[in-house]
């Protein structure tokens, strides 16, 4: 007795990440990364694969209001962020 085997493909694993805003989980690629580096500060990770401590935000500008506002982000990654890195990040959360 033989078995058939489906013809289907398994459905491919998508890592979620969580917003530290707004707690909603997404598709990795979905959210922005954002990782603290002690070299460079706080800056845009676009690749998702820059070494640090990361964390994850939606790429809509309340959430990053949010997250810039009430310490969420520095919380989340461990550190204070410079005022110089803070004008980065808000003009990037502009942009989208």
């Amino acid at each position: 007795m033989t078995k058939s085997r489906s013809s289907a493909v398994p459905a491919r694993h998508i890592p979620q990440r969580t917003c530290i805003a707004c707690r909603k989980t997404g598709g990795k690629r979905e959210m922005v990364r954002l990782v603290c580096n002690p070299e460079t500060g706080v800056e845009v990770d676009l690749t998702g694969k820059r070494s640090g401590r990361g964390a994850y935000l939606c790429p809509v500008p309340a959430c990053w209001e949010t997250a810039l506002n009430t310490g969420k982000l520095a919380y989340a990654l461990r550190t204070n962020i410079k005022p110089e890195n803070r004008e980065k990040l808000e003009i990037y959360a502009k942009a989208l």
